[in-house]
């Protein structure tokens, strides 16, 4: 196996492997290469449905996605499609997935099944890089603060699952997290917050909450925390969720763009 940085922030591909059959040995490279990069790429795995569950369940424990149904046979895996007519793409703004749960997910997968001939690359932001370039003053004021977020913040994101109707009827989730979590298995401290779902720091208002919520949605995407990748039929993507965010461009217009999707369950932040 090899790996190549794509990225100075985050973000490795991981060469000569075959994910419909890993060894327990590959397997462990994998995790361990994910914890330290944040984000892993593979190119050319063309998986079925059953061999990229079969893999994610090596990684953690697939969960049900709120809001949207899964694939036929697979509850757990779900389309991110885009098709030629539609302007508005799936999650399209910054964001950690799913942060108005109590336990929000541990990690996500990105599986390329349809990629337009240009564009639909995915940003990814490194929030421990995020957190550790703060002032020290700013990180003491932040360090004991709580925000809520809501599913409600998410309009933008909410295209295809709207129409879909989804598992889970409901439509509104709120949970409250530190500012400022710690990696539980990095030990690392990274910014908990994110434009698509944070609404407010607890026990203030959004007015209140505004100025200072606006400064992290700047600052925790700055480019030099950043990297890119351009998918292709077979690309597979696993991020960790809780110490980056991601971001879908949307500037392929006219074109299809399908991707299946798997969330790996996490637990409390702390």
């Amino acid at each position: 196996m090899e790996i190549r940085r794509i990225a100075g922030a985050l973000g490795a591909e991981i060469h000569g492997i075959d994910l419909s059959s890993p060894t327990d040995q590959e397997i462990y490279f994998i995790k361990k290469t994910w914890l330290e990069h944040l984000v892993v790429f593979f190119r050319d795995q063309d998986l079925s449905p059953a061999e990229f569950m079969a893999f994610a369940k090596r990684i953690g424990k697939p969960i049900e996605y709120p809001f949207v149904n899964g694939i036929d046979g697979f509850p757990e895996i779900i389309e991110v499609k885009k098709l030629e007519h539609e302007k508005v793409n799936f999650g399209g703004i910054w964001h950690s997935d799913t942060a108005y749960l109590e336990e929000p997910p541990m990690a996500s997968m990105l599986l390329a099944r349809e990629v337009p001939p240009a564009g639909g690359d995915t940003l990814f932001a490194n929030m421990y890089t995020a957190y550790e370039t703060l002032s020290e003053g700013l990180k003491k004021l932040l360090l004991p603060l709580t925000a809520v977020n809501a599913s409600s913040k998410a309009d933008v994101t909410r295209t295809r699952e709207d129409r879909t109707g989804g598992a889970d009827k409901r439509r509104e989730y709120v949970a409250e997290h530190p500012v400022v979590r710690t990696h539980p298995e990095t030990g690392r401290k990274a910014l908990y917050v994110n434009l698509g779902h944070t609404v407010r720091f607890r026990d203030m208002t959004e007015e209140e909450s505004a100025p200072l919520l606006d400064y992290l949605f700047q600052h925790q995407v700055r480019p030099e925390f950043t990297c890119r990748f351009s998918w292709r039929p077979g690309s597979l993507a696993l991020w960790d969720n809780r110490c980056t965010q991601h971001n879908p461009v949307n500037d392929y217009h006219g074109h299809r763009r399908l991707m299946h999707r798997i969330t790996l369950a996490g637990d409390r932040p702390r």
